[in-house]
């Protein structure tokens, strides 16, 4: 069936229950190593309760009016972690350290041998969205730059090298999530803010390594962070954005709404639909479908309606359920009404 103009979407996730994880643990940061204490489930159940939190993602997604859904990213601890610590030549039980800008310590994925998938990470969460939703779905898997950029490398002679082979494993993962159903593959790389010179250098090649040979439409995921972490004021504006152009991603997804994103930006991506985020998740309250109107006229005025997409700033899993299924059907009122403007 042919989807509309200004079709809906979700970046990835969407909040977890209370009863699955534990929200006070998950606020203190984003995890880039396993996490385990954060299940509230014990493990003999843990399979079956993160299937019935991901069904009551789905049908929230459904009933909020998404057009392209996922799974919510439920069974992850973070957006990164999940597939980083899957594959061989990280050593999981003794974590590196790396040090922010701020010199804050964080545990971080420790490569000591060659990065290579051995196993599917995301197949069986591809399998189940597919059995449960006859709407399109998207999956999301973290991109090879932001990976590199969240290791400590203690094999490779250079980060490029690691970055080409967790691009390499990207790659082999999205090839069987595209056959097992998935009609959006989406790349989350918002490290590329933080290295504008490092991705200068070798992001679009390690992008279109992970891209390489997929048919279905891709996207790529930029953002200034989660607003439940990154307190301080966002910037305005990407310090690497043009250079996406050249990337074999179809779509772009940025966040737009939060930061009051400057979309004269737009026009340097004309080749690419672009996933304009329309959704503050920074703001507790729920938009109206006027606001929403509002941020998708000024999306109009840079991008043409058959190639915007609609959707949150980021992923949603660290607000309220009810506040992120209001802001779901916002999103999905707002983008209705200006179809029938356009009409």
């Amino acid at each position: 069936m042919a989807q509309p103009v200004l079709v809906t979407t979700v970046v990835g996730s969407y909040p977890q229950p209370d009863w699955l994880v534990d929200r006070a643990l998950l606020a203190k940061g984003v995890p880039r190593v396993r996490m385990q204490a954060m299940w509230r489930v014990p493990e003999p159940l843990l399979e079956p309760a993160q299937d019935d939190a991901t069904i009551v993602a789905i049908r929230d997604m459904e009933r909020a009016g998404i057009d392209i859904i996922s799974d919510g990213e439920i069974r992850r601890e973070s957006y990164s972690n999940h597939f980083a610590t899957a594959l061989d030549g990280v050593d999981n039980r003794n974590p590196g350290v790396i040090k922010d800008r701020n010199g804050n310590e964080t545990h971080v994925p420790r490569v000591v041998g060659p990065i290579r998938r051995i196993r599917p990470v995301e197949l069986r969460d591809m399998q189940f969205l597919r059995r449960n939703t006859d709407r399109p779905a998207k999956i999301t898997l973290p991109g090879p730059f932001t990976m590199a950029q969240q290791a400590r490398n203690e094999y490779y002679r250079n980060v490029e090298e690691l970055a080409m082979d967790f691009a390499a494993a990207v790659n082999l993962e999205a090839h069987e999530l595209q056959a097992a159903g998935a009609d959006v593959i989406q790349l989350d790389e918002p490290w590329l803010r933080n290295d504008p010179e490092g991705a200068k250098r070798y992001a679009v090649p390690a992008i279109n390594r992970a891209l390489a040979g997929l048919t279905v439409p891709t996207a790529l995921h930029l953002c200034f962070g989660y607003a439940a972490v990154v307190k301080h004021q966002k910037p305005t504006g990407y310090s690497f954005l043009p250079q996406l152009a050249d990337t074999t991603a179809r779509q772009i997804s940025i966040e737009a709404a939060q930061p009051r994103l400057d979309l004269g930006v737009l026009a340097e991506l004309s080749g690419k639909s672009i996933i304009l985020g329309v959704i503050d998740l920074g703001d507790p309250a729920v938009e109206t479908a006027d606001q929403v109107i509002a941020r998708i006229r000024a999306g109009l005025a840079h991008v043409p309606a058959e190639r915007l997409i609609l959707a949150p700033d980021c992923g949603m899993k660290y607000l309220p359920r009810d506040t992120a299924f209001g802001k779901l059907c916002a999103l999905s009122a707002g983008a209705r009404a200006v179809r029938a403007q356009l009409a």
